[in-house]
């Protein structure tokens, strides 16, 4: 058994042969047994969806059934049987990656995309010559190898290199499309949706509708983007999203398999850390574990940290938070307490209306992995669902990224004073800033749940402030303990800070819980990590919190 983890691998292939690998391969028995004509799967970014169409692309291959002879032994679709095992290497297969496409402008996508063309027809140029090619065949396929198709050239090329290889192995192929909504979500966020979705509509209808070199299509991505505009009078699309319970437990780690994991690894008391920061997604009706964060987890020594949140870039999110309602901006800051909201979520929306819709928050917020849902029921002939934040990594993201949202512009003055108090130790004006920010965002909110809002809001908080020159640590060991929070500076000349948080029953309490927490940073050493990265200056801060009130310690900062 191998013991490395595939950070960022996503051949899958290599992943057998090198790397630790939690087998997902009874996906293909499931795709044998009942496929449709399309099938578009929707997920989270991060959670394995390359990789498994990567493995896709292995078992059915024709052109690759002589190095896959071995690579699926011993794994499920092996133990399925020999009748499952007959469609190895048996089918022309087309896969295509996408994620690559995101260009600032239609020129350049359509630049990149002809390349990227062009090196999926050298990939199977072996084949394509065997086909029965007229001349204006192979004046087509040499245009598209030599990188200068032109739009229309690509608009039919998944069409034509089905073609060709049905002609070279006389049936029908497989196409395996990956990420197909990135070149859509970047022509939303640079300017040239109109002339992308077109292209696009083009692009994957050629290929999806009426296609006669087509056995099936398998589709992933992270968004559906809205049927009546993109795949309008395509009647073969099955859409299996978060909401489905059609291939649920594909993408992403059950709990079986993050058992197993831990299991072979060595450590199985890390189960209920992996539970608390990993779990908590519900696909159909699949509870399922971050695949990206749990690989990342066993990579770094059992380290819990927020390996997901960073990934990639967030710009829907920075989009729609500012056209949401203050009844939703005041939802989200419940859902930071522990808190659910109840809510319809809109599928067939598409990216025109995400300015405009209500529904579109949630909708963009459930698909993209920031929320999932813990129940549903009809209402009438609709379905409203629940909606919480799935963990603690998660959960991470709301004290940056929306919280920032919250915050934004209306308390830019508070707090650049509070950013350059925090890092002099000036405790008084500190102090007095996070005073006028509670009494913003905390508002009426139900704080039941004190210490997690509290740090939740201060993790936020302090990440705004740091303006990414400092690494904000949460819940980290330290010294004779965990600290609540710490900021490291990347360059040691600057001071760094330590906080403690701790909730009064009563404002008369807070002077001794602000003490008790500064005290249980200096008996427990939590700024033993900083002292050794270098650094020399440390604030050491002690907070209690009471409702709206704060009450501030501050130790010696050598």
């Amino acid at each position: 058994m191998r013991r490395n983890m595939p950070i960022g691998i996503d051949d899958f292939k290599e992943v057998r042969e090198k790397y630790y690998l939690v087998d997902k391969t009874d996906f293909i028995r499931q795709l044998i047994d009942g496929h449709s004509g399309a099938t578009l799967i929707t997920r989270p970014r991060r959670f394995g969806k390359t990789l498994a169409m990567s493995m896709l692309d292995y078992f059915f291959s024709i052109e690759k059934k002589d190095e896959t002879q071995h690579l699926f032994d011993g794994l499920a679709i092996d133990r399925a049987g020999e009748g499952y095992m007959a469609h190895r290497g048996a089918y022309p297969t087309i896969f295509l990656t996408l994620r690559g496409i995101k260009q600032p402008t239609f020129a350049e996508m359509l630049r990149n995309l002809s390349d990227t063309i062009g090196e999926l027809y050298l990939s199977h140029e072996e084949a394509i010559r065997k086909a029965t090619l007229r001349q204006a065949d192979e004046e087509y396929i040499e245009r598209v190898m030599d990188y200068k198709s032109d739009k229309l050239d690509l608009e039919q090329s998944l069409l034509k290199l089905c073609r060709f290889l049905k002609q070279a192995y006389g049936r029908p192929a497989i196409l395996l499309l990956d990420e197909y909504d990135v070149p859509i979500q970047h022509s939303w966020e640079c300017g040239y949706y109109d002339e992308g979705i077109a292209f696009m509509k083009n692009f994957l209808g050629n290929a999806l509708k009426g296609n006669p070199y087509l056995d099936f299509a398998v589709i992933t991505g992270v968004l559906r983007v809205g049927k009546e505009s993109i795949f309008s009078d395509l009647n073969n699309l099955d859409v299996c999203s978060v909401l489905s319970n059609i291939y649920s437990d594909v993408f992403g780690f059950t709990y079986a398999e993050v058992q197993t994991m831990a299991r072979d690894l060595g450590c199985p008391d890390q189960l209920p850390i992996l539970k608390n920061w990993y779990d908590g997604y519900h696909f159909g009706d699949d509870e399922i574990y971050n695949p990206w964060s749990v690989v990342n987890f066993f990579r770094n020594k059992n380290q819990p940290k927020a390996y997901w949140v960073n990934t990639s870039s967030n710009s829907i999110l920075q989009e729609i938070l500012p056209q949401a309602r203050e009844k939703r901006l005041q939802e989200m800051r419940s859902l930071l307490q522990g808190g659910t909201v109840w809510t319809q979520v809109n599928e067939r929306i598409v990216y025109s209306d995400v300015r405009h819709s209500d529904n579109a928050l949630y909708t963009m917020l459930v698909t993209t992995g920031y929320l999932t849902v813990a129940d549903s029921h009809m209402d009438g002939d609709e379905i409203i669902y629940e909606l919480r934040i799935p963990n603690r990594e998660v959960r991470s993201v709301y004290a940056t990224e929306i919280m920032d949202h919250i915050a934004r512009g209306l308390y830019r003055d508070e707090f650049i004073t509070m950013r350059r108090s925090l890092f002099t130790g000036q405790v008084g004006e500190f102090e007095y800033e996070l005073k006028r920010i509670l009494i913003g965002i905390v508002s009426t909110y139900d704080t039941a749940n004190k210490e997690t809002f509290y740090h939740g809001l201060m993790l936020g908080l302090t990440a705004m402030l740091s303006a990414g020159r400092y690494q904000v640590q949460s819940n980290r060991e330290s010294g004779f303990g965990r600290f609540d929070l710490a900021l490291i500076p990347r360059d040691h000349a600057n001071p760094g800070v330590i906080m403690e948080f701790k909730v009064a029953d009563t404002p008369e309490d807070m002077e001794v819980r602000a003490q008790e927490a500064l005290q249980q940073i200096e008996e427990k050493a939590y700024d033993a990590e900083l002292k050794a990265a270098g650094v020399d200056m440390i604030w050491r801060y002690g907070i209690a919190f009471c409702g709206k009130q704060v009450c501030i310690h501050m130790g010696n900062h050598r």
